[in-house]
């Protein structure tokens, strides 16, 4: 029992790190109708920021956050200001180009900038742990089970409960009609580039202690956060964040109990959701769009 609540503890963390990545794609992708392929680069550069500073100038996690958070805000900004508008008229697929163009120029700017070199990247709590029903979970995934929790229900509070989030519905539902009713929607656009851009620093600074900073090391979380929006469905804001903690969970049950699970776990899995979405092609949460005339 006690090795099950502990995959199941260690699922949740690294299913909260997805989670991140995910709703910053859904929050571009409700807002700006563009696939980011650059959300993992995005956070990739930015939590280089943060482990350089920490390495070279000697600064605290906290401080060093802080100036990553910053520069994921400008980053995101920039991105929207000066590339995405400009291409507001391009078709869908020529958006996601357009991403992948971006995430080739950060790609090809870190080690130009911050050194091809592995970075490590220290803990929020370096040390201690507490059993649960028996099963050990450090400090450190606690606190970073409760801090994707606390940031993710503040945005969704600021979505369902707020004037702001009323506008980044709006925005979210019909662009054009947000517009015309005043809503400031190239202001709410950048707003959500700005804050995509600090989900995928969240999810990068969590990840990076259980590896290094490097250039791929936030792949599996693009791909899995990908996943799990196509699994939440794409026009739901919670839909991604609960499918990201149910991929995270089924994965790392079937690589610890099933034969050769940790070969065939992510293909089992990956092939699982395909079969998923034959049967529900708009996710898990999605709804089908009717348009009336």
């Amino acid at each position: 029992m006690s090795d099950l609540v502990g995959v199941v503890l260690r699922s949740i963390e690294y299913g909260s790190m997805y989670a991140l990545a995910a709703l910053g794609i859904i929050l571009v992708y409700r807002t700006s109708y563009a696939t980011n392929f650059a959300q993992a680069t995005i956070g990739m550069f930015s939590t280089y920021t943060v482990a350089k500073l920490i390495h070279d100038r000697g600064m605290g996690l906290v401080p060093a956050l802080l100036v990553g958070i910053i520069t994921a805000v400008i980053i995101g900004v920039l991105i929207d200001v000066l590339i995405m508008r400009r291409a507001s008229s391009a078709n869908p697929i020529g958006k996601q180009i357009i991403t992948l163009g971006i995430s080739s120029i950060l790609l090809g700017l870190a080690p130009m900038i911050f050194g091809v070199y592995n970075l490590n990247m220290p803990r929020f709590i370096p040390q201690g742990s507490m059993t649960i029903l028996g099963a050990s979970i450090s400090y450190n995934a606690l606190f970073n089970i409760f801090l994707a929790a606390a940031i993710m229900l503040g945005l969704f509070a600021i979505i369902q409960k707020t004037k702001l989030g009323l506008a980044i519905r709006t925005t979210a539902s019909n662009e054009k009609v947000a517009r015309m009713m005043g809503v400031p929607s190239k202001n709410i656009t950048m707003l959500s580039w700005a804050v995509a851009g600090v989900l995928s620093l969240m999810s990068g600074v969590m990840t990076a202690p259980y590896s290094s900073v490097s250039l791929v090391f936030m792949n599996d979380i693009q791909i899995t956060a990908f996943l799990a929006t196509v699994l939440g469905g794409f026009n739901t804001f919670y839909g991604a964040v609960i499918a990201s903690y149910l991929i995270s969970i089924a994965l790392n049950l079937y690589q610890v109990y099933m034969p050769l699970g940790t070969v065939w776990g992510k293909p089992v899995i990956y092939a699982l959701l395909l079969l998923v979405m034959y049967f529900k092609p708009y996710g898990l949460f999605g709804k089908k769009r009717v348009k009336k005339v």
